[in-house]
């Protein structure tokens, strides 16, 4: 049996019988999701979790000012800026602004790793904003973290190819195995946080550019449109022929040899959607 084969089996047999590590969503972010989901819920409760993170409250009220959201009196404090943002969009700024300690590096092996796919998933959630914004029926916040937490499930992989240092650097079988098993393994981790059956569907069928799910387009479809058009004049491209063939590319009617975040009309509000990361 190959290195490759063993770490492939070990990540699978963890996986079925949980005992594999899965990063978790801290507890103000599972607070606030809870709150949200509460029909009953104020900006007031909502303000009172978000409060008890200065870091979180600092980020949400430069969100709120930012060209994206800004109206035209400026925002001072965390139930204003709820009040304008809504709050679904708060629930996945509070997610989408979190995750991002996830890919902070425990070790310098891991960093260039965590960096590369942190830049990769924030560019892909800001290329979904920009087209769910062309989509009727698809909020753009929705978009805008389905692209980031799209390759999630690449994180378990990569912490326990971190315990082997002659696994981490052999790029050839680490990336068969993350290729083989990130979706599975994303699929898990957003179902443990409990997330829409929507947003599990982005890690679960991304990679499956086979998939057809009906006329609509859906989020699986921008997130698989903005992943391929991350790899526009990249070693990772595909061919025009090949992306014609793809069904996401038709349902959102979106020209295979153009990225949208060339057009003169989209590149602001790319930047912008960048911008909320802090890029």
């Amino acid at each position: 049996m190959t290195e490759q084969e063993v770490f492939y089996n070990e990540i699978l047999t963890d996986l079925e019988n949980g005992t594999l590590t899965l990063p978790t969503l801290p507890e103000v972010a599972l607070r606030v999701r809870e709150v949200v989901d509460d029909p009953e819920a104020t900006a007031a409760d909502l303000a009172q979790i978000i409060v008890t993170d200065v870091a979180l409250s600092a980020r949400l009220l430069k969100v709120s000012n930012s060209p994206l959201y800004r109206g035209r009196v400026p925002i001072d404090n965390v139930q204003m800026a709820i009040s304008r943002l809504g709050q679904t969009l708060v629930r996945n700024l509070v997610i989408s602004l979190v995750m991002a300690q996830m890919f902070q590096a425990t070790s310098s092996r891991l960093d260039k790793r965590l960096h590369d796919l942190w830049e990769h998933s924030t560019e892909v959630a800001a290329i979904s904003q920009v087209l769910a914004s062309k989509q009727p029926g698809i909020a753009s916040e929705d978009a805008l973290l389905a692209g980031l937490i799209h390759d999630i499930g690449v994180l378990p992989i990569l912490m326990k190819a971190d315990e082997d240092p002659d696994l981490l650097s052999d790029t050839v079988t680490l990336d068969s195995v993350i290729s083989n098993l990130h979706t599975r393994v994303g699929q898990a981790i957003l179902k443990s946080w409990g997330l829409s059956d929507a947003l599990i569907d982005v890690a679960a069928y991304h990679e499956d550019l086979s998939r057809d799910s009906g006329e609509q387009p859906d989020l699986v479809d921008i997130v698989q449109v903005a992943n391929l058009q991350s790899y526009m004049n990249t070693e990772h491209a595909l061919s025009e022929e090949e992306l014609e063939k793809v069904p996401a590319f038709k349902k959102l009617g979106v020209d295979t040899g153009i990225s949208v975040v060339e057009l003169d009309e989209n590149s602001d509000e790319y930047a912008e959607a960048l911008a909320l990361f802090g890029l």
